[in-house]
């Protein structure tokens, strides 16, 4: 099962002057479909690049579905995926095969691109004298966070009683910022953010006020779908 997008914000207040003036962002991280970097993103903005996948009837039964809906004139056969979805580096984050098996997409893109955001605003969480909070949101429910349900339940391969912690640290939707700070070792506030279609504005918000009332010294805030 792959993604759909994933974006992140590093924010920095400046708190080394006498007063702060403004909140400035300083790096940025993303993976959307037919973009993998805010470069690629907004080129494909300027020359209007379509990159809504359409799917072939085979390429759909190749992946499960069923010819009853291949047959339906409402179904549409299209959406928008990120490239490579599958391709985290466990050992790089410190998990096992294992554990990253039974991590939801989301989660393992979502710690991707927020380790990709620190790099791009040349910030170390190891060299900031202040602290780092996360806000950040993901997709829930029947329609989005298919993960568990259509790969893992009722999958032999992952019924065994050592798998049911990881399965819950890595699908559920609380743990997605708190992961990020335990991984990348930042030491603000963790918050996930649950507003349905405006987390990620909600989230950001949020992170904002923080900044500005001295909450935390920097931000990372996003939203993985």
């Amino acid at each position: 099962m792959s993604s759909r997008n994933s974006h992140n914000e590093v924010h920095d207040t400046g708190l080394d002057d006498a007063r702060v003036d403004g909140i400035a962002v300083v790096g940025m991280s993303l993976r959307f479909p037919g973009a993998d970097s805010v470069g690629e993103y907004w080129q494909n903005l300027i020359s209007g690049t379509e990159s809504i996948r359409v799917f072939t009837d085979a390429e759909l039964r190749d992946a499960g579905v069923p010819e009853s809906r291949l047959s339906d004139p409402g179904y549409v056969k299209a959406r928008g995926l990120i490239s490579n979805p599958e391709a985290f580096d466990a050992a790089f984050f410190g998990y096992s095969v294992r554990d990253a098996e039974l991590m939801d997409p989301q989660h393992r893109v979502f710690l991707e691109t927020c380790w990709n955001a620190l790099e791009s605003s040349g910030y170390a969480p190891s060299r900031v004298s202040g602290n780092i909070g996360v806000w950040a949101g993901m997709s829930t429910g029947m329609e989005n966070n298919t993960y568990l349900l259509s790969n893992l339940h009722g999958n032999p391969a992952a019924s065994a009683p050592e798998d049911v912690l990881p399965m819950m640290l890595g699908n559920e939707n609380d743990y997605l910022t708190t992961r990020v700070s335990y991984k990348l070792d930042l030491r603000g506030p963790s918050v996930n953010v649950q507003t349905a279609c405006s987390t990620s504005l909600v989230a950001i918000t949020q992170a904002y006020q923080a900044l500005l009332t001295y909450g935390c010294d920097m931000a990372l805030v996003g939203g993985v779908s």
